[in-house]
């Protein structure tokens, strides 16, 4: 499978929406700026797994949840 930048900021941007948090709120959450959290969902910024962690924990979910339904996105767009 390819690796989709792309994939990973649609399905950040997708939850975070989804949950009704501003980036301000989410960022503040996993302790990160608000700037990188910006760049990650415009894919100017690779995450870590680090940062994959933070996210998926201030968004209520286990990090391995997150990662599957980023490739999900990532299979899906290769159909």
């Amino acid at each position: 499978m390819e690796y989709k930048p792309e994939a990973i900021a649609e399905v950040i941007r997708r939850l975070r929406k989804q949950r009704k948090k501003s980036q301000e709120v989410l960022s503040g959450l996993a302790g990160m700026e608000r700037a990188h959290l910006s760049m990650v969902e415009r894919s100017g910024r690779i995450p870590t797994l680090y940062t994959i962690w933070r996210i998926a924990d201030a968004l209520d979910m286990r990090p391995s949840e997150l990662v599957a339904l980023i490739e999900e996105k990532m299979e899906k767009d290769i159909s």
